[in-house]
């Protein structure tokens, strides 16, 4: 009995030094960890927000990702503290664009295009509600078959069936539009206009891989480039042809609302391997080919720009234009006038559609424009374009300051992992070589952990994907694939200016200041990644704002990733806890000890006129 209790007791002891030994060197390597991964002071922040979420740091587990085009409302659980409750804005916000709201643009001057650019509402005139979707709401098809038809409750409007009947834009066929491909300039189809392109332009060999689509339309010359391995902005100005930018990104293919007007377009100088033009009503050579001098701007030396219709070949086809000859013949002058300061060399005329190219030698280029006595732009950054006003001068290739940014590209997609020219000549101060390449080791390891979490990442169900904070573009080239396209955003408030670099990845992306509303219809993306958005923003504007933003252009059932510190997840949680979406947070894919954390969240399906989802 003695000996019993003599064992039992040792034992005790042995557990009790056992445990205090164990608790001892977790509490040790605790503090350690906090202190080595983050920082001075920030060991304590994180130990007490993650013991708050408690259950939120599990790897997901009640999130569907699936779309089913309605049912009940899942149930966010959020912390005890109160949340706002945002409700559903009235029906006729369905299609609202803020920075482009039709009532708004027709108080602005039309001159020069002027109302219909960017103007957005001031802070006291922002909607604090959610967008609702229209009623009968689905789910876009996949690609390719959206490419073709487009769920008519998703965009329920009909005059451009009437509008462009014979150009073979769009038809209607019980509840779906079947988009046939054709256009004003192409009505036989965009596959038999791009064959024309391509006997002159290296389409098929991935040195064009980059095109900007200005005056898109419903973007079938950019949805039809696909197949062919190039990825097309298109562009267009929310005006009397109903929804042409909502139609193309219901389709699947890349837009945004937008115009050749008074300000510089939100790209990066050197960008694109081709612009195009098909009759799409900009006056080329006015103010002495203003707008021309806008698209050399963007279009990389050998570039390709294409302009099919009115003035090309007017002796033949004024008449059908019922325009006089003698204005279509001093157009057309002026337009040759402009291509030749601008060193871009004509190299074919077929029917109607002109191409020129954009000189490669940029040192004898320099040369002749200054004999010519042709105006160069001053400004010390080529890139600086957000409401910066179009200037009547002729940008030099990175102000000439490197001839490696003239140099060829590899083509795509040897492009997409290839060292960039801008990387290459030390253009982007503080990003080496050896950073790029360690950002995209980075990158395919955050990649895979998201493919972990959304087991349907690469399966299709996410088309139209938006980066918010894009970087180096390592996001989406980890995520290359003909399924898919992300739109690579760089904010304007951003360290660096790194959109040049996706660009020169073959990728596409746009500048944007995310205290205003992005230039999107709603409900125009499957998924949305946010990267260190908030942190960027957190003394800039609210959170509100930015959250209400994301949910007026994702989709119903569609997804966002969020990458950030912990306690600003938290704080973007509360919020979105009153916004329909449910959503879950989980450690960093290296560990709990580092500070940035991963929340992943759904819009839950919901239509106007609904109380509940």
């Amino acid at each position: 009995m003695m000996a019993n209790k003599h064992h039992l007791g040792d034992g005790r002891t042995r557990s009790s030094v056992s445990i205090f030994i164990v608790a001892g060197l977790c509490c040790f390597f605790y503090i350690l960890g906090a202190w080595q991964r983050s920082g001075f002071g920030k060991g304590d922040r994180i130990a007490i927000r993650m013991a708050e979420s408690g259950s939120d740091c599990n790897i997901l587990s009640n999130l569907n990702f699936e779309t089913h085009h309605g049912g009940e409302a899942g149930v966010i659980d959020d912390s005890d503290s109160k949340v706002t409750v945002y409700k559903p804005c009235p029906s006729k916000y369905t299609d609202y664009t803020p920075c482009q709201d039709q009532r708004r643009a027709m108080s602005f001057p039309r001159e020069n295009m002027f109302y219909r650019e960017r103007h957005c509402p001031s802070q006291e005139q922002k909607l604090h509600c959610l967008i609702p979707a229209p009623k009968g709401y689905v789910a876009p098809f996949p690609w390719p078959k959206s490419r073709d038809y487009v769920p008519y409750a998703n965009a329920p409007y009909k005059s451009l069936t009437v509008e462009k009947a014979i150009q073979n834009w769009i038809q209607y066929e019980g509840n779906v539009f079947r988009f046939p491909g054709g256009g004003t300039q192409f009505p036989q189809g965009a596959d038999k206009y791009i064959d024309q392109l391509a006997s002159v332009i290296p389409i098929a060999n991935g040195t064009v891989r980059t095109a900007l689509d200005t005056g898109c339309g419903v973007a079938s010359w950019g949805a039809y480039l696909w197949k062919r391995n190039v990825i097309a902005m298109s562009f267009a100005p929310r005006d009397s042809h109903e929804a042409q930018v909502q139609f193309a990104l219901e389709r699947g293919v890349p837009a945004v609302i937008g115009v050749l007007g008074t300000i510089k377009t939100p790209y990066p100088s050197s960008a694109f391997d081709m612009a195009h033009c098909s009759r799409c009503l900009i006056p080329w050579g006015v103010n002495d080919g203003l707008y021309m001098k806008e698209v050399d701007r963007v279009l990389r030396p050998g570039g390709y720009w294409v302009l099919s219709g009115p003035p090309i070949n007017w002796k033949t086809n004024y008449k059908a234009w019922q325009r006089p000859m003698e204005d279509l013949q001093e157009e057309q002058r002026k337009i040759e006038e402009v291509a030749k300061l601008l060193c871009w060399e004509k190299k074919a005329e077929i029917g109607e559609i002109a191409v020129w190219q954009k000189s490669k030698d940029v040192n004898s280029c320099r040369a002749a424009q200054e004999n010519s006595g042709a105006t160069i732009c001053k400004s010390e950054d080529a890139d600086d374009v957000w409401y910066k006003k179009v200037e009547p001068c002729i940008t030099q290739t990175n102000n000439g300051n490197n001839e490696e940014l003239s140099g060829d590209l590899r083509p795509f997609p040897e492009r997409l992992y290839a060292i960039p020219p801008r990387i290459a000549s030390a253009s982007i101060a503080g990003v080496s070589v050896e950073a790029y390449l360690e950002d995209n080791k980075q990158w395919k390891k955050h990649v895979n952990a998201y493919r972990k979490i959304i087991k349907i990442l690469d399966s299709g169900r996410y088309r139209n994907i938006m980066d918010m904070n894009a970087g180096l573009g390592g996001f989406a080239a980890a995520l290359q694939s003909p399924k898919l396209w992300v739109m690579n955003v760089v904010p304007t408030i951003a360290e660096k200016s790194t959109l040049g670099v996706i660009f020169e990845r073959g990728l596409i992306g746009i500048y944007h200041d995310w205290c205003e509303a992005f230039s999107t219809y709603p409900r125009t993306y499957d998924l949305i990644h946010a990267n260190g958005v908030f942190s960027l923003y957190k003394d800039k504007c609210n959170f509100e704002d930015i959250l209400l933003e994301m949910d007026r252009i994702l989709r119903p059932e569609g997804a966002v990733i969020f990458r950030d510190e912990v306690d600003v997840l938290v704080k973007v949680k509360k919020i979105i806890g009153g916004m329909r979406w449910d959503s879950k947070m989980m450690d960093h894919e290296d560990g709990p000890l580092i500070p940035q954390k991963i929340m992943v969240a759904v819009k839950q399906y919901w239509v106007g006129n609904s109380t509940s989802a």
